[in-house]
């Protein structure tokens, strides 16, 4: 039997999903922080609990622990997590809230992920989607580059160039609120989807840097199995079939002293040290991702 895509396996629930979605598709700096929709969170959910296999887990428990101890101590906390579909996060809250583990379920909904514009832009019913989930959104550096490739005119380049400036300034400030109220950051380091064959989609954005300098304690999430397969740019063409998933945390960092005992052993000539040090990071996430693979059995 043949894959479904999401449009078409769930025509019926996109079209009560997107009755219900709230947000704006426009993004501007007064509304970069969006709290997460319950009404939404439930067809999302749905969706996640169709085709999560009971054998799915969350790995590294005691890990995802002691980030919630540290951050209910009053430490800031970080999750850099691989990123392969866009029920990455849906499924990551999901099997915490199903854990049965009270700190991973209220983890779970201190969770505050980094988005791009393009979840509230592109279609409708993934704006919906996206917007089940609490989220701070940017103007991610890829859409401004894409801009200027386009050939677009000076004058919207640099238009273009104000609007994301003033939208990731606010975005640095509510994600500074999200810090003192507790809540957890986190963040997809590649920016993007990763797409097999194309390996530029699983470099890590340099500036993932600032995070490491601005948060005091993570940990690197690598994600096993997925509920989606990517088929193109449209989000809706993703098939979707049941998979056993797993999210792993490695044991919690130290953010400013990881950074720093790494970018040290940087020789003195090297062209850019913040790339290397998400590289490095991206390095240990895809170790960790083949360890699990390893040990359970995962194909992918």
């Amino acid at each position: 039997m043949s894959k479904l895509s999401l449009r078409e396996q769930y025509k019926d629930l996109f079209a009560d999903l997107s009755k219900v979605s709230i947000e704006s598709s426009t993004i501007s700096d007064e509304n970069v922080y969006q709290v997460a929709n319950p009404k939404t969170r439930v067809f999302m959910d749905k969706l996640v609990s169709d085709n999560t296999t009971p054998d799915s887990f969350i790995g590294g428990v005691e890990n995802f622990e002691k980030l919630y101890d540290l951050v209910q101590e009053g430490k800031s906390g970080l999750i850099l997590m691989e990123h392969y579909s866009n029920t990455d996060l849906p499924a990551f809250c999901y099997l915490l809230e199903k854990s049965g583990n009270p700190k991973l379920e209220a983890l779970s909904k201190n969770v505050v992920a980094i988005a791009g514009m393009k979840l509230n832009q592109d279609n409708p019913v993934v704006k919906a989607f996206a917007e089940s989930f609490t989220r701070v959104v940017i103007y991610p550096p890829r859409s401004l580059s894409k801009v200027e490739a386009d050939g677009q005119s000076a004058e919207l380049i640099k238009a273009e160039e104000q609007k994301a400036r003033k939208i990731n300034m606010a975005a640095m400030r509510a994600m500074d609120e999200c810090k003192r109220r507790g809540q957890v950051i986190l963040v997809f380091p590649s920016g993007t989807r990763y797409r097999p064959g194309h390996p530029d989609t699983k470099r890590g954005l340099r500036e993932i840097d600032s995070y490491l300098r601005l948060f005091d304690y993570m940990v690197l999430v690598s994600v096993n199995g997925s509920i989606l397969e990517i088929q193109d740019e449209d989000m809706l063409n993703d098939l979707v079939e049941p998979a056993r998933q797993s999210f792993t945390a490695s044991p919690v960092i130290e953010c400013r002293s990881f950074r720093s005992e790494y970018m040290a052993k940087l020789p003195a000539d090297t062209q850019d040290p913040k790339q290397s040090m998400i590289d490095h990071v991206m390095e240990l996430l895809d170790e960790q991702h083949e360890s699990v693979k390893k040990e359970y059995g995962f194909n992918h």
